[in-house]
């Protein structure tokens, strides 16, 4: 062998291996930008998906407060309805104070306090019905008055035992019917 043979045998040597490098290195180069794409694809993805969890997360939370929202606007709107009903009906029943059958309605309750409390009253009520009361209680009258719509007090001699028929009480004992009644 030559050396001119030898410089060729290793230049042809030193260019395979420079283009098995070249192989190499570009088998390398796609591998890893392969790779790399998938790797960012799937963080894509991932963010993807989190966003995705997250925007519905979020959605379902607006959701949510805006149902909490209009309920909590119906409740308002519902309870100044009742408000309204609930001063019309004491508007009404001051009314009734007016009409030729409260006096009446006064008796029997000077009846009915009679009946659950005995013979010996006091009977009090508002200071416009001083007249009608001092009739249908007769020596049972007492001149106190109380701040109410309409009705009576009646209460035992001694002061032990109390019957409250005032308008402004019967209202507030049936309100909760009454509520039902009015949202119906």
């Amino acid at each position: 062998m030559s050396l001119e043979n030898l410089v060729e045998e290793i230049r042809r040597r030193a260019d395979d291996e420079l283009r098995a490098e070249q192989a190499r290195l570009a088998q390398e180069t796609a591998r890893i930008t392969s790779d790399r794409e998938a790797r960012v694809a799937e963080i894509r993805s991932t963010a993807q998906h989190h966003a995705q969890l997250e925007a519905t997360r979020e959605r379902a939370q607006r959701i949510a407060a805006a149902r909490l929202g209009a309920r909590k606007l119906a409740y308002e709107a519902k309870e100044r309805q009742m408000g309204d009903a609930l001063a019309q009906s004491r508007a009404l029943l001051k009314a009734y104070t007016a009409d030729p059958e409260y006096p009446q309605a006064l008796k029997r309750m000077v009846a009915f306090a009679t009946d659950q409390l005995g013979k010996t009253l006091k009977i009090y009520g508002r200071s416009e019905d001083a007249a009608l009361l001092k009739t249908a209680a007769g020596k049972s009258f007492d001149d106190r008055s109380a701040a109410i719509l309409g009705g009576l007090i009646a209460e035992t001699a001694d002061g032990n035992r109390r019957l409250n028929l005032s308008f402004d009480e019967l209202l507030r004992l049936r309100e909760d019917r009454l509520r039902d009644l009015l949202a119906k």
